[in-house]
């Protein structure tokens, strides 16, 4: 299949915040083949007209749970620990695969209206969650939660690795499949080594939650005598290629080890602020050289999953917490949500940027909106203004999977309608119309 967009004001992420007026890309299979003129003998079998249209790359959530979008809004302004250990753990023990599935289709729907093309996932009944990822045409990143002591913890293990075994490079490359131990408070010392030992034959990409909350790290101080990362550091985790979530109460040691030992840090600005779990270092984290993608974290916590409106959270509120309107300018927070989270998930030189020899992977944002008016800086306007429903078309791996605001994939109407039964199913609740 062989597609031309013409005339785009094009942001490709890969030139500094430029724009390209009245551009051409030219698509064959999964890849982006020229941008401008045409490659010789080009013929195309789709044209799109991309008038009063911005073309950039595909956003990438890059730390997310999912199966969770059952629990959106089911508990909310409770404090963090609380929250996960009597609202959302008890009720996770209930999930069937068929949930999971559901829920990851219901989130699958509104990441692809948000314009998210790629995302890393940790959770469990993976397989279902792989089953949604191949239908819908999205690009992901799956890892089974893992969670408890050596001896389940080790089960868990060779059940990720049965999972990593079927679907690691399945949905035509769209999937990887990395380790996900939980955190540290989850997940004890004998089955940390023991997942690390196997790592050294399997060289998978980890994916963890780390220094999300002042108790943790409080608490790891306090039985450890050092912080959550420079535990981990001290078993070899940041060996591997390390995708760490949250990473909010940092010391400076913390940030140096984040820095030397190139950690990819999400940062899940909404999530964060929800539950009360303070704001990272974002400034401090850009100034050592970690590299910082975002993420919205499950939606039972956020309780959407827009990167439009993560990216509008960091190129604010570290304005205000420090006092400085010159820090996380827009440009940043985009390469956030493309170039660093692609790189945060093992893609970087394939997702992320617009360019020759990368993945078709795109959206379009129909600009006939008031809020884009007037056209000063369409860069700014895409952090300050843009809304995730601006959306119009979304591709992955050369193929459209929304076309006009219509989701090509799925039927909307039934995945919602399904996700909300099992939901009410799941917590007894009453459906308000």
């Amino acid at each position: 299949m062989k597609i031309k967009i013409q005339n785009a004001l094009l942001l490709t992420m890969a030139e500094g915040d430029q724009l390209r007026q009245n551009a051409d890309i030219y698509i064959e299979d999964n890849k982006i083949i020229a941008i401008g003129n045409a490659p010789e003998g080009f013929v195309a079998d789709e044209l799109i007209d991309a008038d009063n249209h911005l073309v950039m790359p595909g956003l990438v959530n890059a730390h997310t749970h999912i199966g969770m979008s059952l629990l959106r809004n089911y508990a909310d302004d409770l404090p963090f620990w609380p929250w996960l250990t009597e609202k959302i753990w008890p009720i996770e023990d209930k999930l069937t695969a068929n949930d999971v599935y559901w829920g990851s289709m219901l989130s699958i729907a509104e990441m692809i209206r948000s314009g998210i093309t790629s995302f890393a996932d940790m959770y469990f009944f993976m397989d279902d969650v792989a089953k949604a990822v191949e239908t819908t045409g999205i690009r992901a990143n799956l890892a089974r939660g893992m969670v408890g002591n050596a001896e389940v913890g080790a089960q868990k293990l060779a059940e990720s690795l049965t999972f990593k075994n079927e679907w690691h490079g399945k949905a035509d490359g769209r999937i990887q499949v990395d380790l996900a131990p939980h955190a540290p408070y989850s997940c004890e010392k004998p089955f940390l080594e023991h997942l690390l030992k196997t790592n050294e034959v399997e060289k998978c990409r980890l994916h963890i939650h780390l220094s999300e909350s002042s108790k943790e790290v409080a608490d790891s101080i306090e039985s450890l005598g050092m912080t959550p990362i420079a535990y981990v550091d001290s078993l070899g985790l940041f060996e591997y290629p390390t995708i760490a979530a949250h990473c909010v109460h940092l010391s400076d040691e913390d940030i140096a080890i984040l820095a030397k030992k190139k950690v990819n840090v999400i940062h899940n600005p909404g999530s964060n602020l929800k539950l009360g779990n303070g704001f990272a270092p974002v400034k401090k984290m850009l100034e050592a050289g970690v590299n910082v993608a975002l993420g919205t974290d499950g939606s039972s916590s956020n309780n959407n999953l827009n990167l439009f409106e993560e990216m509008n959270l960091v190129a604010t509120v570290h304005k205000a917490v420090h006092e400085d309107p010159t820090l996380v300018p827009a440009y940043t927070a985009l390469e956030m949500a493309t170039v660093n989270g692609a790189k945060a998930l093992g893609l970087e030189g394939s997702i992320g940027q617009i360019k020759e020899g990368y993945l078709a992977d795109l959206i379009m944002i129909d600009l006939k909106k008031p809020h884009f008016y007037p056209r000063f800086n369409m860069t700014a306007s895409l952090v300050y203004s843009a809304q995730a429903s601006d959306v119009k078309d979304v591709m992955v791996n050369g193929k459209w999977i929304m076309r006009n605001y219509e989701l090509l994939t799925m039927n909307e109407q039934e995945v919602c309608e399904k996700a909300n039964a099992c939901a009410l199913n799941l917590i007894g609740g009453t459906y308000v119309k």
